[in-house]
């Protein structure tokens, strides 16, 4: 099976040796096993647990399935809501900032952890839930003391514009070709690059004009939250294909977490969008 998705492709790979290890007998006392040969059959020779003479049951790879993604993406979403409501409470406000920054620094190294590793690791992956709960809940405070309603309006804008993706998708209006892939994750790559030199520089004192709510402001948010909407049909793809590679049920953990990313990326640019129209108070 071929995929346009290059780390589809590696985890498809991988999903293939674990199947056919599975075949594999085990070795003595725990160790790999390889292909059974065709020797006489004796007794004895199997190990425990099989039991003396009796043939060992090979393991098996449970592929993943839609359901799983969705339980994982839901689970993902509680841990993070209640890591951000916590923070809320429990974060005074003069360490809001610092744990603001803190939270996003350390929720990116995680994300890219994450995203580069071969393997699944849903231990990251909740802990990438709670540090983004508490970077999500300290930005909704901010906004909330300042732009009273704006949580709850960006709450339900973030997750109507995903569940209008996934109508649009279903529907087959956008398709995630090769081509609309390689441009879509270039220009988030592009963005990304943009936002995290705004921040550096924004941290020296130094004002590009992306984030204080002029006409540029407005126009890099409306593009965010484009290009993030257009993310998730990427999503949406690689779980599919995932499922049809017959991927381990462990890489729902993965899926989730690209859909919980999309998700917030979303839901803080829609926020920001929403405070540029409501000024100041």
């Amino acid at each position: 099976m071929k995929t346009s998705n290059p780390v589809l492709a590696r985890l498809g790979q991988a999903a293939e040796r674990e199947r056919a290890a599975g075949y594999a007998q085990p070795g003595p006392y725990g160790q790999p096993g390889y292909p059974q040969q065709q020797y006489p059959q004796q007794p004895y020779a199997q190990p425990y647990p099989g039991g003396y003479g009796q043939p060992v049951a090979p393991p098996t790879v449970t592929p993943m399935t839609l359901d799983d993604v969705v339980v994982k993406t839901v689970l993902m979403l509680a841990i993070l809501g209640a890591s951000a409501a916590a923070a809320w409470v429990l974060v005074p406000d003069s360490l809001v900032g610092v744990a603001w920054i803190g939270a996003a620094v350390v929720g990116l190294v995680l994300g890219l952890i994450i995203s580069f590793s071969r393997m699944a690791n849903p231990a990251l992956v909740v802990a990438y839930s709670i540090i983004e709960g508490v970077f999500v809940g300290m930005v909704s405070k901010a906004f909330e003391a300042r732009y009273d309603g704006i949580v709850l309006q960006a709450v339900v804008a973030t997750f109507g514009v995903f569940f209008l993706m996934a109508m649009i998708y279903k529907a087959r209006i956008i398709r995630a070709t090769p081509k609309f892939a390689r441009i879509l994750v270039s220009i988030m790559a592009g963005l990304f690059a943009v936002m995290l030199i705004n921040f550096v520089l924004s941290l020296a004192g130094v004002n590009t004009g992306l984030r204080d709510g002029s006409k540029l402001a407005i126009g890099f948010s409306l593009v965010c939250i484009v290009v993030a909407s257009l993310s998730f049909v990427l999503n949406f793809a690689d779980i599919e294909e995932g499922v049809r590679m017959g991927l381990p049920q462990r890489y729902s953990w993965t899926a989730a977490f690209g859909i919980v990313v999309g998700l917030v990326w979303l839901y803080i640019e829609i926020l920001r969008l929403l405070s540029y129209f409501q000024g100041d108070d």
